[in-house]
């Protein structure tokens, strides 16, 4: 079994590699079962960590193509390891041979989540965002926010990037890095103003309540959502699915996403008015961006799919 750490998985997966490889699993399909959900709970006193904080969740995400590869990626999450001056977040992936049970591979988890998340929306953006498109704006200054530029500049002439995070300082501090890195990049606290002037707008945070207003986008935007995962976190309001044509990873975001459920209760959305997936987009079946002027969104949720298939790349680069 080969081992492959986050510095060797990060250099198995550049952009211009993997949003091709993703945009062909999701055409040809793969075995995704539900993913397992498991909390665990700490039973005895730990000094300085909170009874609350004391559960750890872990999903279990599976995922085979038949006859060639089976994969698993479980991602722990532990809450009080800010107390205990820990990452809350662990990933790791194991790779196996789909015919023989045969462990191939132990793959930095944390890395393939990161940039097959980044990948997925470029993937999205391919067909919806305009192609012009030259104007990113991220809102997040986390791991995958800061992955976004080079997954979008994989498929868009991306110049001019703005970062807006609710702590203004690390929002310039993320600027800064891109800065170094030869972007154009600034850093905004006027989060409506930015939205205003993006010709894509990329949202990677755990808000639980709407940043974004439907109000402020530009027409001839594409209104990109990542980080809301569960029904009780939103990035967007009713107002950004209003007049836009709507889009999703899978169509398991529609009962698992904040952003969808909550518009979706209001009648602003209905599950009818869903334009397409990465799989019906990637087949051809759906329609892409039709207009300089219409505004799009996409949802996207994760999936084992886009798991197994970066991992699968990293195995194969050795």
């Amino acid at each position: 079994m080969q081992i492959f750490d986050a510095s060797a998985t990060r250099a198995a997966l550049p952009f211009e590699t993997l949003i091709p490889a993703l945009r062909a699993r999701f055409a040809a399909g793969c075995e995704v079962p539900p993913r397992h959900v498991h909390e665990l709970l700490h039973p005895l006193g730990e000094v300085g960590v909170e009874a609350a904080e004391r559960r750890m969740t872990s999903l279990i995400m599976p995922a085979w193509i038949p006859g060639r590869f089976y994969g698993v990626k479980i991602v722990n999450i532990a809450p009080g390891n800010a107390q205990r001056g820990l990452p809350g977040l662990h990933g790791s992936y194991l790779l196996f041979d789909a015919r023989t049970g045969v462990p191939l591979a132990h793959i930095d988890g944390d890395q393939i989540t990161a940039r097959r998340t980044a990948a997925a929306s470029a993937l999205a953006g391919s067909y919806l965002a305009r192609a012009d498109a030259s104007h990113l704006l991220l809102v997040g200054a986390g791991r995958v926010a800061r992955l976004l530029p080079a997954a979008y500049r994989a498929v868009r002439p991306i110049k001019q990037v703005t970062v807006w995070a609710r702590r203004a300082d690390a929002a310039q501090a993320l600027a800064r890095e891109l800065q170094a890195e030869g972007w154009q990049a600034s850093a905004s606290t006027d989060l409506q103003a930015a939205c205003a002037e993006a010709h894509i707008v990329s949202c990677a945070t755990l808000s639980t309540e709407p940043l974004v207003r439907g109000t402020w986008l530009a027409p001839g935007s594409h209104l990109d959502l990542i980080g809301g995962f569960t029904a009780a976190m939103r990035e967007a309001d009713d107002a950004c699915f209003q007049n836009a044509r709507v889009f999703v990873d899978t169509e398991e975001a529609l009962h698992k996403s904040g952003d969808l459920l909550v518009p979706m209760q209001h009648g602003v959305f209905r599950a009818d008015d869903l334009r397409g997936t990465l799989t019906t987009l990637s087949k051809g079946a759906a329609t892409g961006r039709k207009s300089q002027t219409e505004r799009t969104v996409f949802k996207s949720v994760g999936t084992a799919l886009e798991d197994l298939t970066a991992a699968v790349l990293v195995y194969e680069s050795a």
